[in-house]
């Protein structure tokens, strides 16, 4: 297998026990550019664009406890054009990475642990914490855009290379949360942020160039935890979910998330250009959702679609120590038990309707965007490996119809999130490409495969070996070689 790039990140990590620091779970340290990987099947030639995956790989020995949120981050990228493909791995190059690079250690502690362990004043919403740049991945006018849960800088890379390009140079003080959202048929960006300081929430545009446009507060009652956000064609909808720091304990300076069963669900829903006073609240059964899929106008009503947790507090798993049980409850689809759920807002008369789409715990879903914003029908979703932070398999849903169909994995075989990717002049809404890294822990190897969206029972119709077995991430994207291409190429 030609590598035409290698290299290997300086690190001080150690051998662990620690269930989200090997197996599946275990951190690469080395960078590659491979051409010409051994294929299982054969590429087809209707698929051209680049498929991103943001990872938490950790690179330092964590200071106190470590949890798989504080890795580093570490993009994975395969793109495809003429029937080839190429990959790369880049760590990064974060402010808190390249600090951490030249001490030789650790500075910041993680999420778990008491911030008076960092050796150096933190970031985020949480305040003390290292900005990993390692949850979030888009492309948005011809660029990588990696971001953190808890609110960072985000991070630029070449979509094609990997280059690292920086910061944006946008980002508001209180910087950007994981997910914003790209819309596709506008080229804009939509993006919103949260803090512990009044109004503890805002929202912004950026244009298709790049340019912040538009930028409001969305006042919440207090710091909040929200992880997600979505948009239909005139609208963008924000959350204030019933689990947050506990009040009482963030004056001592902790930061524990409390779930509040008697707190309902409030949507926040703000014209895509609003202000503060144009937002519209509607309440709704108490839950926290992590995900949103799409969000669409229908008549006089707002539909949303997106991942319904029937236990936001889980307890811990049984058989270990509780605080080891309860953070690996906190990241298992099986014990938050998420499933796939439809929200209608009535516009008119404030009404709003909820609607359980799927009894099974599903998560992390993807849909074409190129209907973002606009009605659309299949979502593809994943389920997980019970008790762990693991995918095991993935559901396509019709939910129009209430069809769907499954595809397995296979055993110890874990997947990534798996985004689509329309075929070159697509017919249609399914008519594509469900991309996905697997780690296969029995071969010991990984491999990204394509899977036929309108058959994915099917199974791959490829398997492309990487160079090395990658370390099981987070989220996600694809987009298209002709729009990157068209940026890259000052045609926007």
């Amino acid at each position: 297998m030609p590598v035409s790039y290698k290299n290997k990140v300086a690190n001080t990590l150690e051998p662990s026990h620690h269930p989200y620091l090997n197996g599946a779970w275990t951190p690469n340290f080395t960078e590659y550019t491979a051409t010409e990987m051994e294929v299982i099947g054969e590429i087809p030639t209707d698929i051209d664009g680049v498929y991103v995956r943001n990872t938490e790989n950790p690179v330092q020995q964590p200071i106190g406890n470590y949890h798989p949120f504080d890795g580093d981050g570490m993009i994975h990228s395969m793109s495809f054009r003429d029937g080839k493909a190429e990959y790369r791995n880049r760590f990064v190059r974060t402010k808190g990475f390249n600090a951490e690079q030249e001490a030789g250690e650790a500075l910041w502690a993680g999420i778990a642990n008491n911030p008076e362990l960092s050796k150096r004043p933190g970031c985020g919403a949480q305040g003390s914490i290292k900005d990993a740049s390692s949850t979030d991945v888009v492309i948005h006018a011809g660029k990588i855009l990696s971001t953190f849960w808890q609110c960072g800088d985000g991070y630029q890379l070449d979509p094609y290379t990997l280059e690292q390009q920086g910061t944006v140079g946008w980002a508001p003080i209180d910087g950007i949360s994981a997910h914003p959202k790209v819309d596709e048929n506008t080229g804009e960006m939509l993006f919103f942020n949260y803090s512990k300081y009044p109004p503890y929430q805002h929202y912004g545009v950026i244009d298709r160039n790049n340019k912040l446009v538009h930028y409001t507060p969305v006042p919440l009652p207090g710091p909040r935890l929200p992880h997600d956000m979505a948009f239909s064609e005139n609208y963008s909808i924000l959350v204030d979910l019933p689990l947050f720091w506990d009040p009482e304990l963030l004056k001592q300076g902790r930061h524990h998330a409390k779930y509040y069963p008697d707190t309902p669900t409030r949507f926040g829903v703000i014209p895509r250009f609003g202000e503060a006073k144009d937002v519209r609240w509607f309440e709704a059964d108490p839950t926290y959702v992590l995900h949103w899929m799409n969000a669409y106008e229908e008549g006089d009503e707002l539909i949303l679609e997106g991942y319904f947790q029937d236990q936001p507090d889980p307890e811990p798993i049984e058989g270990l120590p509780r605080a080891v049980g309860k953070m690996m409850a906190n990241i298992s689809i099986s014990c938050f038990q998420s499933k796939l759920h439809r929200w209608r807002f009535n516009l008119v008369t404030g009404e709003v309707i909820e609607q359980r789409l799927d009894d099974r715990p599903l998560e992390f879903g993807t849909f074409n965007q190129s209907y973002a914003g606009r009605k659309s029908r299949y979502v593809y979703s994943v389920w997980g490996e019970p008790n762990w932070f693991l995918f095991s398999g993935m559901v396509k849903h019709d939910t129009d119809t209430g069809e769907s169909w499954s595809l397995p994995f296979g055993e110890q075989r874990y997947g990534s999130e798996a985004p689509f990717a329309p075929r070159v002049d697509a017919k249609d809404e399914d008519d594509g490409y469900l991309v996905s890294f697997i780690t296969d822990m029995k071969e010991n190897r990984s491999e990204c495969i394509l899977v036929d969206a309108k058959d994915i029972e099917a199974g791959p119709v490829c398997r492309i070996i990487l160079p090395h077995r990658i370390c099981s991430g987070t989220h996600a994207t694809w987009a298209s070689g002709d729009s990157i291409r068209r940026y890259q190429d000052g045609e926007v």
